[in-house]
């Protein structure tokens, strides 16, 4: 499934920006546990220097529900990441899964701890992030973005975030394991 969205930074603190938000409608609040992982003979998921994998493999662990993910990033030609194609999957027991994927030969790269508050139009999921020794961010993705170009759904989702009323950062170009992963090695 192809995956479009932009991720800014919060730049106003999280009760201001929730009060903003909330005109849209009312707030869905998850937990959430995310482990990226590295495995030493699949060059894909390892970070090359201080760059993040252009490939990912993630379980999260969402209101008791465990998933799955495979995510490839798209780049243009400069280098930006534009989309991501991600295949996820339910798995029954977060813990089993953890260890089976372990015993494959997989190891931790990232964790991250979330608190999501998740909002819905009818085109947009919006979500406020709290995350835990990150910072407060806001992802937005277009829903059902299927066969549209991904360069001029950017642009809309940026102008829709502008529409909030927020006090953003520009579009970052990286996720949220990648910036905990620059965090750890001391690059931001």
């Amino acid at each position: 499934m192809k995956e479009i969205e932009v991720l800014v930074e919060l730049l106003e603190d999280k009760q201001s920006a929730l009060r903003k938000l909330s005109k849209i409608g009312k707030a869905k609040l998850n937990q959430t546990h995310d482990i990226y992982y590295s495995h030493e003979h699949n060059h894909k998921l390892k970070p090359k220097g201080f760059s993040f994998p252009k490939e990912c493999f993630r379980i999260r662990l969402k209101s008791k529900k465990a998933f799955l993910a495979y995510k490839v990033d798209n780049f243009d030609e400069k280098g930006t990441w534009i989309y991501s194609d991600e295949y996820e999957t339910g798995v029954k027991d977060f813990n089993t899964t953890n260890k089976i994927i372990e015993l494959l030969g997989f190891t931790k790269l990232i964790e991250l701890e979330n608190k999501k508050y998740t909002f819905e139009t009818k085109e947009y999921e919006i979500v406020l992030e709290e995350v835990k020794d990150l910072g407060l961010f806001l992802e937005t993705e277009l829903k059902n973005p299927e066969n549209l170009d991904p360069k001029k759904v950017k642009i809309q989702i940026n102008e829709f975030i502008k529409s909030l009323g927020l006090k953003t950062s520009k579009e970052i170009n990286a996720g949220k394991p990648e910036l905990m992963l620059k965090k750890k090695q001391g690059l931001i």
